[in-house]
């Protein structure tokens, strides 16, 4: 990560966006440390929960045998497989044996969702969540996650679309709130032009974030290029000034 980089943005995040929260950022690594390993069994069982550590400034290293949930494994390269009966979990459940959760009507529409979602191999033993102002020279970010707040969320949104014509260069794709984090970021980070995600919106997962957040997640290059623009953006007129009035 380019120091000065890493700075610019931080300048800039305060001066258009005041102190609303930095972002976190992932990448995958080999590189051994026990300082900041996750333990089995240490922590919630959901990642979503478990990040709220890495939001207030404390590193999270996962490997596979960090994460208790299915979905996480799967969702951040861990694992290929899913859990068992997961099309009746995720629909209407099995009676006195699996509570559904209701997300999709029927086990043969989930089965088709889950054909559309292919399974990656982490490229590395390990992924680490730092918040920006933490990363070091060493580490090298694959995306950006924002937990926002409407007001910066809008500010992301138009942000990312300032250099762009495509009116859909922003998405939303249906998933788990790791997936929307992590899967499908990581995913865009193999494309041309890799665009932008906002997510959350698993139900399962919204208790462990703020009721007025949402997560915007962008792969590293698309990022940059997003940082670059703001100086010449909405960010410099009276309309964002006001905006900007109600996140301070």
């Amino acid at each position: 990560m380019n120091i000065a980089d890493r700075d610019s943005f931080i300048a800039k995040w305060k001066k258009y966006f005041h102190e609303a929260e930095l972002p976190l950022a992932f990448y995958y690594t080999d590189a051994e440390s026990d300082d900041d390993l996750v333990q089995p069994g240490s922590v919630h069982r959901c990642l979503i929960a478990d990040l709220l550590r890495a939001r207030k400034g404390q590193p999270m290293r996962f490997n596979g045998e960090s994460i208790g949930c299915f979905g996480g494994k799967r969702y951040l390269g861990f694992a290929t497989q899913i859990m068992p009966n997961f099309e009746y979990f995720l629909s209407c459940g099995i009676p006195g044996k699996l509570e559904g959760e209701r997300c999709k009507k029927t086990p043969e529409l989930v089965k088709e969702v889950m054909s559309h979602a292919n399974p990656f191999n982490a490229p590395a033993r390990y992924i680490v969540f730092k918040r920006w102002d933490l990363l070091e020279e060493a580490d090298d970010p694959a995306a950006v996650i924002f937990f926002a707040t409407p007001d910066v969320l809008a500010g992301l949104f138009t942000l990312a679309g300032f250099a762009e014509a495509e009116p859909n260069s922003v998405i939303s794709p249906f998933g788990s709130g790791c997936s929307s984090i992590v899967y499908a970021p990581y995913q865009e980070t193999l494309s041309a032009h890799p665009r932008p995600i906002i997510g959350m919106f698993d139900i399962s997962a919204r208790p462990y974030v703020d009721r007025h957040e949402l997560s915007f997640a962008v792969p590293m290059k698309r990022f940059m290029s997003m940082v670059s623009d703001m100086d010449e953006s909405f960010l410099i007129t009276r309309s964002w000034s006001i905006v900007r009035k109600r996140i301070a």
